[in-house]
């Protein structure tokens, strides 16, 4: 593992951090913002990601999003986590309420359809999350609700 992404999972995995979530984000932001969208805090960290473009459900305006994100053959991996907050992220409401989305990797933009994963199929990807962010355990025991995980899957 490298040396940023051990650093990254140290800090993300300190128990106060959860509370500086909206400034965590709007850093990333300016980052993603003076770099012409080019580098988001997770390329910092090493860490895999990708963008989700979503309409919002009630506005119908896209909602772009910066996730962290573990690839499954041609599929992604991602979770609703919020750093283990008692709120929802914002984008799972949007996400379970589109037949479609389009996605971001590597600057290339492609349609994909979200697929929310239970049971043995949530367990087996949830296993894949952690084996790149361990922190979704702590996540995991932060919370009262259940994070929910999807495959995304290019079309």
């Amino acid at each position: 593992m490298k040396v940023r992404r051990n650093l990254a999972i140290k800090i993300g995995s300190i128990f106060w951090m959860p509370r500086y979530l909206p400034q965590i984000v709007m850093g990333d932001n300016a980052i993603q913002k003076i770099s012409g969208d080019r580098v988001t805090l997770l390329d910092i960290a090493d860490l895999p990601n990708i963008t989700i473009k979503v309409a919002g459900r009630k506005t119908g305006a896209i909602r772009t999003t910066r996730l962290l994100a573990v690839p499954d053959g041609r599929d992604w991996l991602i979770a609703g986590s919020y750093f283990g907050g008692p709120k929802m992220p914002a984008w799972v409401y949007n996400v379970r309420a589109a037949d479609e989305i389009e996605i971001v990797v590597g600057g290339e933009h492609s349609k994909a359809v979200a697929t929310e994963l239970e049971g043995d199929e949530r367990a087996e990807a949830w296993q894949k999350l952690r084996a790149v962010w361990p922190n979704f355990d702590l996540y995991e025991q932060r919370t009262d609700r259940k994070i929910p995980v999807f495959r995304i899957r290019p079309e």
